[in-house]
């Protein structure tokens, strides 16, 4: 056999063999791109932003903080999201299992939603790892100490300016209008290539959000809800929002507050939108809460609520129909001491 041959029939054999290799690893290979499935690619705006637009649900009954009692465990057991979802469910479809007085609005007329987040996280604070918002400063604690307590039971109805700006239907506040509450967990976003526009359902609010680079306000300029300004970052929209007026405080904080908002689509039905809020005169840290949110079931309506409404209207009359009525009665004669021949009751 030349040599001719004999390399011929060498480079036959491992060609041979090399096949069998490859035959017999191509199902492994099948098998493996059938299991691990490609990411589906990020919908996009006809000039090349990632496209959030749409009205998104951010319903859940994952609490804002961790529960005490779950200590560090950061995520729910299939017995837990069983017994959780299960009550919600109860809760929207009937009647209410227990009775509990002085609610604005009865249990039956909210939706506050029936599921936990896809995660099964214990909270929707993600940072810091216990899941709960850091404790306040001294600066934090006096200052929530001095507010008024305008929802208690007896509280003064002497002026409309004694409710909050919530029942006033003046503005919810941020970052209430951006985290789950009892009904009206929507949000709408519209996008231009140098704007962006962040409609909150919860009395209406209505955000636009330059993305052209523009200078912030100066420290002059503050509003109810804050100026904001947007940007890229790849995929994600940041939106910082600072030049809070301080006349809706969040849990205490100042015109201190600085809010950044990071939305980025997670698939084609998924939105995430992870919120940083810090106030260093307010909280000894900043947290940070991580939401997911999915398309509506249907558009957005108009949540009509405006400030002197029939409710506030209501309030004021009955508060000064009690007025009138106190105005006669003579006030209740001080106990008399006990004696030693007419003791106590």
């Amino acid at each position: 056999m030349s040599a001719r041959v004999l390399c011929a029939a060498t480079m036959a054999a491992l060609l041979w063999g090399g096949a069998d290799s490859l035959i017999a690893q191509a199902p492994a290979a099948a098998s493996s791109g059938a299991a691990k499935k490609a990411p589906e690619p990020t919908p996009r705006t006809p000039w090349g932003h990632p496209d959030l637009q749409g009205t998104w649900d951010y319903r859940t009954i994952t609490p804002l903080e961790r529960p005490r009692d779950l200590g560090t465990r950061e995520f729910y057991t299939e017995a837990e999201v069983k017994a959780l979802e299960g009550r919600a469910g109860r809760r929207m479809d009937g009647p209410p299992e227990a009775i509990q007085p002085g609610l604005t609005h009865a249990q039956y007329w909210t939706d506050p939603g029936r599921f936990l987040t896809d995660s099964r996280r214990t909270s929707l604070i993600v940072e810091p790892a216990d899941g709960r918002i850091p404790a306040l400063t001294a600066e934090g604690k006096a200052r929530l100490a001095r507010q008024p307590n305008r929802g208690a039971s007896g509280a003064a109805v002497t002026s409309w300016l004694d409710r909050g700006n919530q029942e006033r239907c003046i503005t919810y506040g941020l970052p209430s209008a951006s985290l789950p509450t009892l009904y009206n967990n929507n949000i709408q976003i519209i996008q231009t290539p140098d704007t962006a526009v962040i409609v909150h359902e919860m009395i209406h609010e209505a955000r636009v959000v330059p993305l052209d680079g523009r200078p912030r306000l100066t420290d002059k300029i503050r509003h109810w809800i804050g100026s904001s300004r947007g940007w890229w970052e790849g995929d994600t929209l940041v939106v910082e929002t600072t030049n809070f007026s301080g006349q809706n405080n969040y849990r205490g904080s100042t015109t201190g507050l600085k809010l950044t908002e990071r939305y980025t689509r997670a698939g084609q039905d998924r939105l995430e939108m992870r919120l940083t809020v810090e106030d260093p005169t307010t909280w000894e840290k900043p947290w940070t809460v991580l939401l997911p949110m999915r398309p509506t079931e249907g558009e957005m309506i108009e949540y009509a609520c405006h400030e002197g409404n029939y409710s506030m209207t209501n309030l004021l009359e009955v508060a000064r129909d009690e007025d009138k009525s106190n105005a006669g009665k003579a006030p209740a004669p001080a106990a008399k001491p006990a004696s030693a021949d007419q003791p106590s009751r």
